[in-house]
C-alpha cells in the first residue's frame, strides 16, 4: 500500500496523519515551513496556533466541550497535546502555544509510520491518495491548483488576529483579576471603563486608520462574522462593543465594588503568565494606531505590545458542491480535503475534520463504508455542514448547539437543555461506535 500524502502540517493535517498511523497506514506529511512562512506563521513547528491560544470551553454542556468529548473518543492528538500544555483560563482550554506546537511536532516526528517532509508542494500529486489540509493560509501556487481543480469554487476571505501584551507593563491600579460570574480561578485580567472612557475609546477606534488593502484584496475582501475586526464591530453602533466583547456582565471591579460600564478582558498567552492577549480584539489597524487607541484602555496606558494584531487571508472551498460524505472530491475520489479549508471555523473543528478524513480513508482501504455519524452528535453535525450544507450560500461554521436537533422533551433552562443535548450526543456516539466497531482509543 502506497503512503497517503497529506499537504499541510496544521491541526487537521497532524490529526489526519496520526489517525492513519493508528490504523497502520504510512503517511507522507508535507509542510512548507520553515522553507516558506505564511504572513501569520512565526514558528517552524507543526500545529502552530496563529490566532487565539484558546481552544474554548471544556464543559460538556457547551458546543466546544461536546466536540472535545467526541474527539477524545477518536484519540485526538491535538486534544492530548493541549491538555499537556494548558495554561489557566477559567472554564476554557487555553494552551502555551509554543509548547503545544513543539509537542505536536514531536508526536509527528516520533511516529514510525509518519514521514515529515519540509517542502512546499505547489501542485497536487498525480498519483495516490492525497489529503489537502493546508488551512486558511494556503500558499498561492497550491491555491491556484485547487481553483483549477474545483473551478470557481475556491474562495477567499480574511481573518484578524488580536494583539499580545506584556503582563508586567499593565497598570494593575486600574485593572483587576477575575473570571466572569466567578467561574474558575481569577484567570482573566479585566480593564474596566467608565461611560466617558468607553465613548472616547469607541470614537477613537472608529476613526483610526487601518492597513491599506492591496487591489486584489479589496476586490475579494469580506469580513467573516466569527472573527470580526474590533474596529469594524465598533462601527456598527455605539453600544455594539458593550454588548459584545466588552460586556461587563458577571464582573465586579475589585477597586470600586461596582459593575463597570464596559470591560476589556485579557487572557493568558503562556503558562508563565508573562504574556496576555486582548480578548476579541482582532484588528486590521496600523501598528501605530493600535498603540495609540488601545493605550486609551484603562490599565493599558503604558503597556508593551509584544505583537500587534494582523489581518491575513483565509481560503475555503464550496464543500457541499464538491465533497462526498467521506470528504473526498466528487470528481476525483483520490483527493480528500480536511480542516478549515472545508468550511469549518475554529481550531478544534479543523482538527476534528482531520480525524474524520483519516478515519474515512482507513475505512476505504479496509473496504468499509464511510462514517455516517449520528446527526445528534457534534461531529456528525459538522460533517453534514461540510458535505451537505447550504449549496447556494455556503459559509464557514464552528461548533454550536444550533446545529443539533432539539430534544423530544422540552427543558426550560438553557444550561440544563444543553447538558441534556450533550448527554444524548455522547450516548448516540458511543452506540454508533459500538455498532460500527469503529476503533476509538479514547473511550
Amino acid at each position: 500500500m502506497n503512503a497517503v500524502t497529506i499537504i499541510g502540517g496544521g491541526l487537521a493535517g497532524c490529526e489526519c496523519a496520526a489517525t492513519l498511523a493508528r490504523h497502520g497506514i504510512k503517511v507522507k506529511l508535507y509542510d512548507m515551513k520553515p522553507q516558506r512562512m505564511s504572513p501569520a506563521h512565526h514558528s517552524p513547528d507543526l500545529g502552530e496556533l496563529v490566532c487565539s491560544n484558546s481552544l474554548k470551553a471544556e464543559r460538556l454542556g457547551s458546543a466546544s466541550g461536546l466536540l472535545k468529548a467526541e474527539m477524545a473518543r477518536f484519540g485526538s492528538v491535538s486534544l492530548e497535546c493541549a491538555r499537556a500544555t494548558r495554561v489557566p483560563a477559567g472554564g476554557a482550554l487555553a494552551v502555551d502555544r509554543e509548547q503545544f506546537a513543539r509537542l505536536m511536532t514531536l508526536h509527528m516526528e516520533q511516529e514510525p509510520l509518519i514521514q515529515v517532509i519540509r517542502e512546499e508542494l505547489k501542485q497536487l500529486p498525480e498519483e495516490g491518495v492525497v489529503v489537502v489540509a493546508t488551512g486558511p493560509l494556503t500558499a498561492e501556487p497550491l491555491t491556484q491548483a485547487i481553483v483549477e481543480l474545483c473551478g470557481e469554487a475556491g474562495l477567499s476571505f480574511h481573518d484578524a488576529a488580536a494583539p499580545i501584551v506584556a503582563c508586567d507593563s499593565l497598570n494593575m491600579d486600574r485593572a483587576f483579576f477575575a473570571a466572569r460570574y466567578g467561574r474558575g480561578d481569577d484567570d482573566y485580567i479585566n480593564c474596566p471603563m467608565e461611560k466617558d472612557e468607553y465613548e472616547a475609546f469607541v470614537e477613537a477606534l472608529t476613526e483610526a486608520e487601518g492597513v491599506e488593502l492591496k487591489p486584489f484584496e479589496k476586490e475579494h475582501f469580506r469580513v467573516y462574522e466569527g472573527c470580526m475586526p474590533i474596529e469594524v464591530m465598533a462601527g456598527r453602533g455605539a453600544d455594539t462593543l458593550r454588548f459584545g466583547p466588552l460586556r461587563p456582565v458577571g464582573l465586579t471591579d475589585s477597586h470600586t465594588g461596582k459593575r463597570p460600564y464596559a470591560v476589556v478582558q485579557l487572557r493568558k498567552e503562556n503558562r508563565e503568565g508573562t504574556l496576555y492577549n486582548i480578548v476579541g480584539f482582532q484588528t486590521n489597524l496600523k501598528f501605530g494606531e493600535q498603540k495609540r487607541v488601545f493605550s486609551m484602555i484603562p490599565g493599558l496606558e503604558r503597556t508593551h505590545f509584544v505583537r500587534y494584531g494582523v489581518m491575513h487571508r483565509n481560503t475555503f472551498i464550496q464543500s457541499p458542491k464538491l465533497l462526498d460524505i467521506d470528504f473526498s472530491l466528487k470528481k476525483d475520489k483520490r483527493i480528500y480535503f480536511a480542516g478549515q479549508i472545508t468550511g469549518v471555523e475554529g481550531y478544534m473543528e479543523s482538527a476534528a475534520i482531520g480525524i474524520l478524513a483519516g478515519e474515512n480513508i482507513a475505512r476505504r482501504f479496509a473496504g468499509q463504508f464511510p462514517l455516517d455519524l449520528p446527526r445528534t452528535t457534534m461531529l456528525g453535525a459538522l460533517s453534514r455542514h461540510v458535505y451537505a450544507g447550504n449549496r447556494d450560500n455556503f459559509q464557514p461554521m464552528g461548533a454550536n448547539m444550533g446545529l443539533l436537533p432539539p430534544l423530544e422533551q422540552r427543558i426550560k433552562g438553557k444550561a440544563e437543555r444543553y447538558e441534556a443535548i450533550a448527554r444524548r450526543a455522547i450516548a448516540d456516539m458511543d452506540l454508533y461506535l459500538q455498532e460500527e466497531q469503529v476503533s476509538s482509543p479514547g473511550r
